[in-house]
Formats: C-alpha cells, structure tokens, sequence
C-alpha cells in the first residue's frame, strides 16, 4: 500500500511549481472562452432563425387581410339591414338605428352603406329608422349615406331606404311595395257547418273587430280601411320627401 501511496495537494499548492500554475489557468480561461463563444454563436443562431421564421410570415402572410395598421385612415362604414323590420328581429330599429349612430358618430368614417334586404315590416319601426336617418344626416351634413340593395327592398324596407341621399340596385333587384296590406281569415261558414257556435263577450262594440270566427261588418271594413290608407298616403308622402325629382312616371308607382 504504501508503495501507491502519494502526496495529495490542491491545484496553485505551494509545491507545485511555476509552470504548472501557468499551465492550470491557461486551461481554466481558455475554457471559459469557449463557453463564451460557444454563448455567442448560440445566440447569434437562435436570432437567425427568428429573423428567418419573421420574413417567412410576412412572405405568406395574406394581403386580403386587416392587419389594424390603417386604423387612422379614413373608412367607409357598413349597416346591415337585413330581414322582416319588426321589433325583436336582427332588421329591428334598435339594431339598425345603433350600427347607424355608431357609423356617423365616428371621425374617421367618409361614407356610410346601409346594405338593404328586406321584405318590410312594421311601419313603426321602418318609420323609426327613416326618421334617424334624417336626423342623423342634418347632424352630420359632410357624412353622405347611400343604401345598396341586393336581393330586395320592399315595404318598410324601401321605407327607410328612401331617405338615403342616393339608391343603389342590382338590375335584379326587387324594388318597391309602396302600400300597406292587412290580412286575415274568416271561418264564420266552417262553424256553422261543424255546429260550432262561437261565442265572443267584448267590453266596447268594436272592441271585437277583425274576429275571424265573426262575420265582417260594414264598420269594421270601413275603419279598417280608413286606417290603411292613411298608412299609405304617410308612406307616399316619405317617398316623395326622400327621392324628390328622381320619381318618374304617374301615380301608379305609388300603388
């Protein structure tokens, strides 16, 4: 044992000599700048390969794409009036009359579209929509609004289209309806011949007007009538208020 037995001494240990010391921290710092460049290289790749997978984005990135880098441009706006007009529907004066305040009320918006493709609805609220139009454009003279049609514009729908300051069509487009309609059924026959009686208790003579199980009276098609008409001669009055000169040809168009 004792013939293997040696000395053990640290590493810069008095005993060893000069040279050995020398060569020990030439070791030590030519390791560390290895790992030093090795660090750098490291680097150098992994910024490589960024700047790589970057250019390669942008490369196949589309260009139908909204990156949000125009948001200071000016910009046309776009409402969608879409469907039966009626108070809880997507075409409902709440909703359309919101897409249009929001449109006007924005600095950046030169223009705004009212997209129109609609049957109609209520004339309360196609009448709602084409008073805020109004209102709207004396608030904001500089913002013009046209509407566009695609498939159809009837009824409440060319309603509030008309106060558009222009009407853009598709040549097959359906265009127009100014009128008002009421409709029902009567099954007074179909009772009888079942021995069905119908039994109907109102407070107020008229307050049963329009009952289909009841026979039409002359005063429920007189006022019934009355109330129609004067729908219609309102919806006229709006057409003309909004196309002006641009309506050609006779009072048919009106029927």
């Amino acid at each position: 044992m004792g013939l293997f037995r040696r000395k053990e001494h640290s590493i810069g240990d008095a005993s060893d000599g000069p040279w050995e010391r020398d060569i020990v921290e030439k070791l030590a710092f030519a390791a560390i700048r290895e790992q030093r460049r090795a660090r750098r290289w490291g680097i150098f790749f992994k910024l490589l390969g960024f700047s790589y997978v970057i250019a390669l984005l942008v490369l196949l990135w589309p260009s139908d794409i909204d990156t949000g880098l125009n948001v200071g441009k000016k910009h046309t706006a776009l409402v969608e009036l879409k469907g039966i007009i009626a108070p809880d529907s997507e075409a409902s004066a709440d909703n359309v009359i919101t897409g249009l305040r929001n449109a006007f009320k924005d600095k950046k918006t030169k223009g705004v579209i009212l997209r129109v493709n609609s049957p109609g609805g209520s004339p309360v609220q196609s009448g709602y929509i084409n008073d805020e139009i109004y209102r709207l454009k004396e608030k904001y003279p500089d913002t013009p609004l046209y509407a566009v049609v695609t498939d159809l514009c009837a009824s409440g729908g060319y309603y509030a289209a008309v106060a558009a300051d222009k009407i853009f069509v598709d040549k097959s487009s359906i265009v127009g309806s100014i009128g008002v309609l009421m409709s029902g059924f009567g099954f007074v026959d179909t009772l009888e011949k079942l021995g069905v009686e119908r039994r109907l208790m109102t407070a107020g003579e008229h307050k049963g007007i329009l009952d289909p199980f009841s026979p039409e009276s002359e005063f429920d098609r007189r006022h019934v009538q009355e109330l129609l008409d004067t729908l219609h001669a309102q919806f006229i009055d709006v057409v003309r208020k909004g196309r002006g000169e641009r309506l050609k040809g006779s009072d048919e168009i009106f029927s």
